[in-house]
């Protein structure tokens, strides 16, 4: 699999270079977001991004990646000094699925990366399978179409670019309309056991999901106290 690591410090690029090529990964580097995008993105399977950069910061090169149909899906991790609840949400919101603060800890990148990427090529989800023997494989409301076995989702028509994380949710709304699912219950179907999450990353790929599927937004109703539903 290969990596793409960008941060203005060569001495991090290195280290993580170095580190990551010793668990089989093909790394490159970049020492900016401008250097970054003159690289083919698409061939890449993770980017780790540090968010002050020169120029173009990590959260703007991000938004760039997110904006193409050709780079969305692929995993970003933020590598940062900035570790307070609002940055983090804010790459939360940009489409990251990690942030590792800094100073690094080597082990602490690996699991992540690993995680991330466990979870970025994960076999499809039960639901997946079980259509492949015979039962639903699509879920509809009105103009809102959710296909499990191509992972495809379509607004009136037309394609919906979802994250992996967002389509599980999505998935798991249609299949189950009118109940309320709590936080915790979202956690643990649709977010790998692996992988650390803050106490709003729930909150903040709902809003996320709601933004993307346009009118159909507003069925997704939350439920103080209780969590969120998707309502007819």
């Amino acid at each position: 699999m290969k990596i793409l690591v960008v941060d203005d410090e060569q001495d991090i690029c290195e280290i993580l270079q170095y580190n990551l090529e010793i668990e089989g990964y093909d790394v490159d580097t970049a020492n900016s977001a401008e250097e970054a995008m003159l690289l083919p993105l698409h061939q890449y399977s993770l980017m780790l991004l540090d968010v002050m950069m020169g120029d173009i910061s990590g959260f703007e090169m991000a938004k760039k990646v997110k904006e193409k149909p050709e780079t969305a899906d692929i995993p970003i991790i933020f590598i940062t000094a900035l570790d307070s609840e609002d940055d983090i949400v804010n790459g939360l919101n940009l489409g990251a699925d990690d942030y590792i603060p800094k100073p690094l800890s080597m082990k602490q990148v690996k699991a992540r990366v690993a995680a991330v990427l466990r979870r970025a090529a994960r076999v499809p989800s039960e639901s997946a399978q079980e259509s492949s023997s015979g039962s639903l494989s699509c879920f509809n409301f009105e103009t809102l179409c959710l296909d499990i076995e191509s992972k495809e989702v379509t607004l009136d028509g037309q394609p919906v670019q979802l994250t992996k994380l967002e389509f599980e949710l999505l998935s798991l709304f249609l299949q189950n309309i009118n109940k309320v699912f709590s936080r915790e219950e979202l956690l643990s179907r649709c977010w790998p056991q692996d992988v650390y999450v803050l106490d709003r990353t729930v909150d903040v790929n709902i809003t996320r999901l709601r933004k993307k599927i346009g009118q159909y937004g507003k069925h997704i109703k939350t439920r103080v106290g209780y969590g969120y539903s998707f309502c007819n």
